[in-house]
């Protein structure tokens, strides 16, 4: 079934990370056999119609006065790639994954069980509300379900600001109280917390994301975010528009095919002499993996040269 497809690939992206920290080695399930920077642009349709509408403009899609700000993404052994986000009045930093797979935001608090441990270095950052005067309470029930059980918390209002000065109030997150459902890959990966990144229509109470208040707020001087993923190297993840510097030519924009997660049709996958006709994938920047239904994902690691890992229940190929 689908959720056990994408609960197996949960764990299994935790237990390569932890393998991956214990080797010392990078393992890639069914990467490209070249590893390239890629710039991501993902822009909707729908944020451009609700900037038209909020700008009150003939020309909806650029707002003069807004600004574009890149935020650096640090990568961790091309597993992880995490920038910074300040919350709250004085700011409170936190090293976050910019996930298009996931819609809310969320950190550690301060007494929160699972959250690493300062005596092994692998400790986080951890929010503290009363030292924030831009703090509200809200109290609600955050509660988000990954493979191997829950991450609680409950939800709190708060200025959220990336880069410089890319800055939202009164944005709804998360304090997490027990993050023990991200099990080891948490305690030893290098973010404290998950900036989602994806639609409203997935975050947990209907929450508005931060892309919907940067628009709403009037932040952005384009309703685009795009990444730029360096290969065990630094990259950036810039809002309110693209870094043509990062790339040559034009870019081609691919329509969404739901407004949920970053989804996309895709016309065909091959390699050697494995091909498949048209499917649907999503975009998440979350993650290092590809994953896909077993029977396929077997044919199309044969061919790259992947090999079994049962333990895992994924393909390692090493490079």
């Amino acid at each position: 079934s689908d959720e056990e497809m994408v609960s197996n690939f949960l764990q299994m992206e935790r237990d390569a990370l932890a393998a991956m920290l214990e080797a010392k080695m990078e393992p890639a399930v069914v990467e490209e056999e070249e590893k390239q920077s890629e710039e991501i642009v993902v822009q909707d349709g729908a944020y451009a119609t609700q900037r038209h509408l909020l700008r009150g403009s003939e020309n909806g899609d650029i707002n003069e006065g807004g600004k574009d700000e890149t935020v650096a993404i640090h990568d961790f052994s091309n597993a992880q790639y995490y920038g910074s986000v300040s919350i709250g009045t004085p700011p409170q930093s936190f090293k976050v994954i910019f996930d298009t797979g996931s819609s809310n935001l969320w950190v550690p608090k301060e007494g929160c069980s699972h959250c690493g441990y300062k005596i092994f270095g692998l400790g986080k950052d951890k929010y503290n509300h009363s030292k924030s005067s831009s703090y509200k309470e809200n109290g609600e029930e955050f509660k988000i379900v990954y493979g191997s059980g829950a991450v609680n918390g409950f939800f709190s209002k708060e200025t959220v600001t990336v880069s410089d000065d890319v800055s939202v109030t009164g944005m709804d997150f998360a304090e997490v109280t027990d993050a023990g459902g991200l099990g080891i890959g948490y305690v030893m990966g290098r973010f404290d917390g998950i900036m989602g990144l994806a639609f409203s229509s997935i975050s947990i109470k209907g929450k508005p994301t931060f892309m919907d208040l940067l628009l709403e707020q009037n932040v952005l001087k384009e309703p685009i975010f795009s990444f730029y993923l360096g290969d065990n190297t630094e990259g950036e993840l810039t809002f309110g528009g693209v870094d043509e510097e990062k790339y040559e030519g034009e870019i081609e924009y691919v329509d969404l095919i739901s407004s949920t997660y970053w989804e996309i049709d895709v016309d065909g996958i091959s390699a050697g002499d494995y091909s498949m006709g048209k499917t649907t994938a999503i975009v998440d920047s979350g993650t290092s993996l590809l994953t896909g239904p077993k029977k396929e994902v077997s044919k199309l690691a044969l061919q790259v040269g992947a090999k079994p890992n049962m333990v895992r229940k994924s393909f390692d190929l090493y490079h």
